[in-house]
C-alpha cells in the first residue's frame, strides 16, 4: 500500500483532486467538494450516483437500428449493381462513386455528432472521473475513424469502456480483443489460420497488457496463431469465432502449452507478473505524474494483483495516498487538450460552446475524439506544446472568454456542426465557413454571474478571485501585481464585461494555466 494522506485536507487539494480525477469545477463547486472531506470526496468520484446511460447515445448507434440500416444498405448496394449492368463502363463507375460518396458523407456527419456528443458528456456530467477513464481506456486500446471508419462501432466500444471504466481490467481485455471496431483497426477479422496476424498479437502484448520487453518472439507467433478465426458481421455489429478458420493446433506461450484461442492467451498474460505492474504505472503517468516511482509502480502492482487487477481500489489508493498530494505533483502536468477544453468551459460555468468551434480546436491543439494518431495512442506531456499549440490556446482561450463582444448579427439557426467536412479537399474553406458562423452566435461567459459588479470595483478582489477560479492557488507576488495592473489600466468609469473577458484571457493565456 502507498502512505496515505491524512483525512484533513485543505481546499486546494480538493481543487487538484477534482482537476486530476476529472475535468474541475467552478469556485462553488470545489468549496462543495471539500466539504465533503477527502475520504468522501475520494468515493464520490469512484462511486457515482449518475447511471452509466444517463446521456442516450445518438439514435442511429442503437444497435438494433444500426443493425436494421446495414441490412438496408446492403439491399440498396445490391439494387445499385443490378441497376448498373446495362449501363456503360462509365456511368456505372461514376454511380458507385457516388453512392460510395453518398455513405461516405453520413458516416462523417455521424463521426461529428459522435464527437459532440462525448465532448458535451464529459462537460456535463456528475461522473466526471467515469469519463476521465473512459478517455483513459480511449487511449490505451486505440482505435480511429480513420480507419475504422463505421461510426456506430467507435459509439459502441466507447460505451464498453464506460461499462467498464473502474472494472476489470481482465475482463475489459478479454472483451477488446474481439471488440467490433478494434477488429477492424487492427485486422483481425483477416486472421487466419496458416495466415495469422502476428501484428495483432504484438499490439496485445506491448500496447495493451504487459509492456515492452516483457514477451518473446515465439510467444507473439504462438499467440497470433491462438487469435485466429475470430469474424465480424459487419450488418449486426457481432463477433463470433469461426472454428473452421482457427488454428487449434498446441502452442506454447509463456511455457504453457495448450490449444489456446484468444481467450485462452488473455488468461495466460495475465499470470504474467508484468500484467499487474504494466496499467497501474500508466494511470500513475495519467493522474499523478511521469516517471512513476519504482517503489510505487510495485506497490500498486501488489493491490492491483490482489484485488483481481480491478480498476476502482487501484484508483481509491491513488487518490487517497500522501504522493498524489505532495507539492512536486500539484499544478505540475502539461493540460491535454480535452482537458483545457472541459476545465475551461467548467471554470468559466458554462454549459455549452458551439461544436463546430469545439471539434475546430480539438484539431488545433492536436486531439481530436475519437481519432488518435495511431495504435500507441497520443504523446502526452510535453508532447502537447509547441509553438503553434501555444498559440491556438490563446486563440481558443480569446474566443472562449470575449466571444462576438461587437454586438455582431445572430446567424440562422443551421446546424453548423453538420456543416464540417472532414475531408482533406476543401476543409479549411468549410471549417472556416463553420467558425465565422460560431463566431457571430457565440456571446461568451455570464461575467455578471463570474464577476459581480460590486467585486469590480476592487481590482484586487477581483483578481484574486479570478486566481482561484482559474488556477486554484493562493495569489502570489509578482504574478498577481501584474494580473492587477492590467485590470487597473483597463478600468474606466466602470469595470465592462468586455474589460472582464480580456483580463480572463489574459489569466487563461499564461504559461501557467496550461499546468495542472
Amino acid at each position: 500500500m502507498l502512505p496515505a494522506a491524512p483525512d484533513e485536507w485543505t481546499l486546494f487539494e480538493a481543487a487538484h483532486l477534482l482537476r486530476r480525477a476529472g475535468f474541475g469545477g467552478s469556485p462553488d463547486e470545489i468549496k462543495a467538494f471539500h466539504a465533503l472531506g477527502r475520504r468522501a470526496a475520494v468515493e464520490s468520484l469512484l462511486v457515482p450516483g449518475e447511471a452509466v446511460d444517463a446521456f442516450p447515445i445518438p439514435a442511429w448507434a442503437n444497435r438494433e437500428t444500426a443493425a436494421a440500416e446495414m441490412r438496408e444498405r446492403a439491399m440498396e448496394a445490391r439494387e445499385m449493381r443490378r441497376d448498373t449492368r446495362d449501363l456503360t463502363p462509365e456511368q456505372a463507375d461514376r454511380r458507385r462513386r457516388e453512392f460510395r460518396q453518398k455513405q461516405q458523407r453520413l458516416e462523417r456527419q455521424r463521426m461529428i455528432e459522435a464527437q459532440g456528443w462525448w465532448f458535451d458528456r464529459m462537460l456535463k456530467t456528475r461522473a466526471p472521473l467515469r469519463e476521465k477513464m473512459v478517455l483513459f481506456w480511449h487511449d490505451h486500446f486505440a482505435t480511429s475513424f480513420q480507419k475504422v471508419r463505421q461510426p456506430v462501432l467507435l459509439v459502441m466500444q466507447n460505451e464498453l469502456f464506460r461499462k467498464n471504466a473502474t472494472g476489470s481490467f481482465k475482463e475489459l481485455a478479454h472483451e477488446i480483443v474481439k471488440d467490433p471496431a478494434m477488429m477492424l483497426y487492427l485486422d483481425t477479422q483477416s486472421s487466419k489460420k496458416g495466415k495469422p496476424n502476428e501484428n495483432f498479437a504484438r499490439e496485445v502484448m506491448e500496447l495493451f497488457t504487459l509492456g515492452e520487453g516483457n514477451y518473446s518472439e515465439q510467444d507473439i507467433k504462438e499467440a497470433a496463431r491462438a487469435f485466429t478465426g475470430y469474424q465480424l458481421n459487419r450488418a449486426s455489429g457481432t463477433v463470433v469465432h469461426n472454428k473452421r478458420q482457427w488454428d487449434n493446433g498446441e502452442k506454447t506461450i509463456f511455457g504453457r502449452k495448450d490449444r489456446f484461442d484468444g481467450d485462452g492467451v488473455v488468461d495466460v498474460i495475465f499470470e504474467q507478473s508484468a500484467a499487474a505492474a504494466y496499467v497501474p504505472s500508466k494511470l500513475w503517468e495519467y493522474f499523478v505524474a511521469e516517471n512513476p516511482p519504482k517503489e510505487g509502480v510495485e506497490a500498486l502492482a501488489k493491490s492491483f494483483k490482489a484485488a483481481n487487477f480491478q480498476i476502482e481500489p487501484l484508483l481509491r489508493e491513488i487518490f487517497l495516498s500522501k504522493a498524489f498530494y505532495a507539492e512536486a505533483v500539484v499544478h505540475n502536468q502539461i493540460k491535454s487538450p480535452i482537458q483545457y477544453l472541459v476545465q475551461m468551459l467548467k471554470e468559466l460555468e458554462l454549459q455549452q460552446a458551439p461544436p463546430a468551434y469545439i471539434l475546430s480546436a480539438q484539431q488545433q491543439l492536436g486531439q481530436t475524439l475519437f481519432m488518435p494518431p495511431n495504435v500507441a495512442g497520443w504523446d502526452w506531456g510535453k508532447a502537447w506544446i509547441n509553438t503553434n499549440t501555444l498559440l491556438s490556446r490563446y486563440n481558443v482561450a480569446g474566443f472562449i472568454t470575449k466571444g462576438s463582444q461587437e454586438n455582431a448579427p445572430v446567424a440562422k439557426n443551421d446546424d453548423a456542426m453538420m456543416e464540417m467536412d472532414m475531408q482533406m479537399d476543401r476543409k479549411q474553406m468549410r471549417v472556416g465557413n463553420a467558425i465565422k458562423r460560431a463566431e457571430q452566435r457565440w456571446q461568451g461567459p455570464d461575467y455578471e454571474k463570474i464577476a459581480p459588479r460590486p467585486l469590480r470595483e476592487d481590482p484586487g478582489k477581483l483578481v484574486d478571485a479570478l486566481v482561484f477560479r482559474f488556477f486554484q492557488t493562493p495569489p502570489q507576488g509578482k504574478e498577481r501585481e501584474a494580473f492587477i495592473e492590467y485590470a487597473r489600466s483597463k478600468k474606466g468609469a466602470i469595470f465592462t464585461n468586455k474589460e472582464t473577458g480580456e483580463l480572463c484571457h489574459l489569466m487563461l493565456s499564461t504559461p501557467r494555466y496550461q499546468l495542472d
